[in-house]
């Protein structure tokens, strides 16, 4: 099946009622015909058997079915949000005394699990130039146990290299986790690439109409179930079947309205690249420094700018105040256009040279595109400069 077929028919289990949209199981536990059925469930639950909502259910396993059928992976996991399937991967994989490489470009909760979270288990980290495959080289060693990085970073819009870095991974073993949200699944082919594990959080653009929380981890069958699944079940990081159902309807549409926003994006990027006012920051553009990259590795530009608004801090907060279409939020993924300052919001916490060191000035504004007509859009964000 060709993609929007998958996304509207992938995973799909039907009850006895033969329903055409996909039922919402809302429980939390299962009853067994018999003690010993529920004892041989509890050894091994079949395809079609489920024990508790913390270990799966059907709703969710069909989110996970179809989500996987899009990503190419073998396997699912899905999660409570888009940090704990970041957590779940990167807690699960690794132990004190292993050491983990990442790109130094992240959005604020996944330096925090990094910096704060794995430290303090005794889990070595060692952060580099994501684009800079030297860097890569040098710190990678024998025993490195795995790497992590965000295909397109958050908010700077840093393309990785996933096949490079994944073979420079792989020749020392290690596992290559990656946070793919800004590319999204649509415009995805990081396993193909490289990527051993793939983390989405779904509150973006699967859900895609700012609705539910949601998470999901994938990769090859044994490390969802045999290294994956043990640690989410036990800690309880699992995904609501409402929110799953929320997700299988965004799943729907998805491929739709991506590639929609990805337009509108490269509309508005081009539209504005030569204004004095603002230093437009998006992959779809050729001064993009991996403009080539991000065209071989994911087609489009996708769905969010960087926008450095001149003056600083002051200017950003009249652009932002002035919008009068575009909301002032720290989602992104949305049918509705989002920005939002990461200096005083996302990224708050690290300190103003660490901030600085990273691209993210006091003028930056993440602009997430949305499903508006992007005529409209542009006039607002001119207006808006103008206010500046």
């Amino acid at each position: 099946m060709k993609t929007r077929t998958k996304l509207v028919h992938g995973g799909t289990r039907r009850s006895q009622y033969g329903e055409v949209s996909e039922a919402l199981f809302l429980t939390q536990g299962f009853v067994y015909e018999t003690a010993e059925a529920a004892q041989a469930r509890f050894i091994e639950a079949g395809e079609d058997e489920f024990i508790y909502a913390r270990y799966g259910n059907p709703t969710v396993a069909m989110f996970e079915q179809r989500i996987a059928a899009l990503e190419g992976a073998e396997d699912a996991f899905a999660t409570a949000s888009g940090m704990a399937a970041v957590s779940g991967a990167l807690t699960a994989l690794l132990r004190a005394g292993d050491h983990v490489v990442a790109a130094r470009a992240l959005f604020g909760s996944c330096l925090y699990v990094l910096e704060e979270v794995l430290t303090r288990f005794g889990v070595e980290v060692t952060f580099v130039d994501g684009t800079d495959l030297d860097q890569w080289r040098a710190a990678v060693r024998p025993g490195t146990r795995a790497v992590f990085f965000e295909t397109v970073a958050n908010p700077t819009l840093e393309v990785v290299d996933i096949a490079a870095v994944a073979g420079i991974a792989h020749d020392v073993g290690a596992t290559v986790v990656v946070d793919n949200v800004f590319a999204t699944p649509v415009y995805s082919d990081a396993i193909a690439q490289g990527a051993d594990v793939v983390v989405y959080s779904a509150t973006k653009h699967i859900d895609g109409q700012g609705r539910c929380l949601g998470g999901v981890v994938l990769g090859r069958r044994e490390f969802i179930r045999k290294v994956l699944e043990p640690y989410l079940k036990h800690t309880g990081g699992a995904l609501s079947p409402f929110n799953a159902w929320v997700m299988l309807k965004g799943l729907e549409t998805i491929d739709l309205r991506v590639r929609a926003q990805a337009e509108s994006a490269q509309v508005i990027a081009e539209a504005l690249a030569g204004d004095a006012r603002v230093r437009v920051i998006y992959p779809g553009l050729p001064e993009h420094p991996q403009h080539a990259l991000a065209m071989r590795q994911m087609e489009q530009g996708g769905t969010v700018l960087a926008l450095d608004i001149a003056g600083g801090q002051e200017a950003a907060f009249r652009f932002l105040n002035a919008l009068e279409i575009v909301l002032i939020s720290n989602n992104l993924g949305d049918a509705k256009s989002i920005v939002t300052h990461p200096a005083t919001t996302t990224h708050q916490r690290l300190a103003e040279e660490r901030r600085a060191a990273l691209g993210i000035t006091p003028g930056l504004v993440r602009f997430s595109v949305g499903l508006e007509d992007p005529e409209d859009l542009l006039a607002d964000l001119r207006a808006a400069l103008d206010a500046v």
